[in-house]
Formats: C-alpha cells, sequence, structure tokens
C-alpha cells in the first residue's frame, strides 16, 4: 500500500465524534478522526511495513500516527530514529502507543531509559519513566529504587503533567510490588498529593498512588 493509499483509507473512515474527542484530551487539528478499531482493522490488512510506517508518521497526522506505531518493526529503528519519533509527538495517546507497541518491544531500550532519565525533553522524559515503571514490574534488578523513590520526592510536584504521571505510574508499582518500600512510597504519595482529586469512573482505581497501592495490595491478598 502506499502513502496515499493509506491516507486516503484514513480519511475515509473519518468520524467527527471521534475527532472531538481527540481535541478534547489534546490531540491537534492535523486527524480525520478515525476509531481506533477501523485503524487496527486497516494495520491487519497492511501487516507489517516499514518504509511506509515512517513516511505515515512523516505527515504528523494522528491516525497515520497511529496506523504507524501499528505497522513499523521495533528492531530496525535506531536509536536516534526512536529519539527523534518520541520527540516530535506531544498527544499523550499517540506517545502511549508508541511506548506499548514499539519502545517497551525495541531490544536494546535500556541505553535508551538512561539517556530519557535525564532529558528536558517532555516527552523523552514520559517515556523514561514508562521504561523505569516496566522495569520495576519486569527486571527491578536494573533500577535503584531508593534512588528512584529519591528522585520521584523532589522532582514530581514540579515536573509536567505528562511526566507526572509516568512518575507517578513508577511510584505505585514500587509500593505494590516491593514490601519493604511500601511504606515510603505510601508517604511520598500523600505528601505531594498529586491526583488526590483525580476524577474516576465508578468501579475504577484513582491514580492518586495511597489509593492505587494500597486497592492493589488488598487485590493480592
Amino acid at each position: 500500500m502506499t502513502l496515499t493509499e493509506a491516507l486516503t483509507q484514513l480519511e475515509s473512515f473519518g468520524n467527527e465524534t471521534m475527532r472531538l474527542h481527540n481535541v478534547k484530551y489534546g490531540a491537534g487539528e492535523n486527524q480525520f478522526g478515525v476509531k481506533m478499531g477501523d485503524i487496527r482493522a486497516l494495520a491487519k490488512k497492511i501487516k507489517t511495513d516499514h518504509s511506509l510506517a515512517l513516511a505515515l508518521w512523516d505527515t504528523e497526522n494522528i491516525d497515520a500516527r497511529f496506523l504507524a506505531i501499528l505497522i513499523i518493526v521495533p528492531n530496525k529503528l535506531s536509536h536516534e530514529e526512536l529519539n527523534r519519533l518520541v520527540k516530535s509527538e506531544r498527544f499523550v495517546h499517540v506517545a502511549d502507543w508508541l511506548y506499548n507497541y514499539v519502545i517497551k518491544n525495541y531490544p536494546d531500550n535500556e541505553p535508551l531509559r538512561y539517556e530519557w532519565m535525564k532529558s528536558a525533553d517532555v516527552m523523552c522524559a514520559r517515556a523514561g519513566w514508562s521504561l523505569t515503571s516496566g522495569c520495576i514490574s519486569r527486571t527491578p534488578e536494573l533500577i535503584d529504587i531508593p534512588g528512584v523513590l529519591d528522585r520521584i520526592e523532589s522532582e514530581m510536584a514540579g515536573a509536567a503533567p505528562e511526566v507526572q504521571w509516568t512518575m507517578n505510574s513508577t511510584l505505585a508499582n514500587i509500593g505494590i510490588r516491593f514490601s519493604e518500600y511500601r511504606e515510603r512510597a505510601l508517604a511520598i504519595g500523600e505528601t505531594l498529593g498529586i491526583f488526590r482529586d483525580y476524577p474516576v469512573s465508578k468501579g475504577c482505581t484513582s491514580p492518586f498512588a495511597p489509593i492505587w497501592i494500597n486497592e492493589m495490595v488488598r487485590r493480592q491478598g
């Protein structure tokens, strides 16, 4: 499939309700408003096409970038290319897809985690904290947990909202998974108070770290 054909397909799926939904949550006007199911169906039709994925990304169209993420080949990306992708997107929904489908599966993401954890770029920092939260779950031996808690305690209140979200996820993961650090994680969450009043739907768990930690520990018995 060519770039023109892919964009034409995406445009034909455009949905005004979806477009307005995206705008509400921070997307720009360069989008068609395609439902996720239609994007996934088109990606399934294309399968993988690394060159097309990069061309789609460069359009800066939100729907094209969602599609690009699903058809890209992560291990064909250089560190420089992945850095470029991360820095060039500010809509957090796309950024989170990029993390879940590409960055998390990238074969050599540990050097990037170290780099991004020190980055002044908001989206790089967000991705770095996402990788750190993932390491807490999968490879905690790579993490200096007391050092990470120190950073969260001193930096999270002044961090950009996009970064606060993944820092908070890291804090909660530490408190849930490591009983020896739970008391400190709870205390940090209570002191900072970030997401204390975050609105949640009925039946969902609050992202406020103390509530999140205590609820997940309770479920684990």
